[in-house]
């Protein structure tokens, strides 16, 4: 791993963050539409590294698939 992918990590901690922030705005404004209570930040910082741990592997083995041919 060399400085590229210790960048992206790096990265990925305001990213993160944002993220998570987005996803509360994005539930206040949409909650009577969907039929959600909003939550609040603390909440969505969990959704997100849920969504996060389930994609990210899924991204990997996509881009290391592509890589081998």
């Amino acid at each position: 791993m060399g400085s590229k992918g210790f960048g992206a990590v790096a990265a990925a901690g305001p990213i993160f963050f944002f993220c998570a922030w987005i996803l509360m705005m994005f539930a206040g404004v949409v909650h009577d539409e969907v039929g959600i209570t909003p939550f609040g930040y603390v909440d969505s910082m969990k959704v997100t590294i849920a969504l996060w741990l389930v994609v990210a592997p899924l991204v990997g083995s996509a881009a290391s698939g592509r890589m081998k041919r």
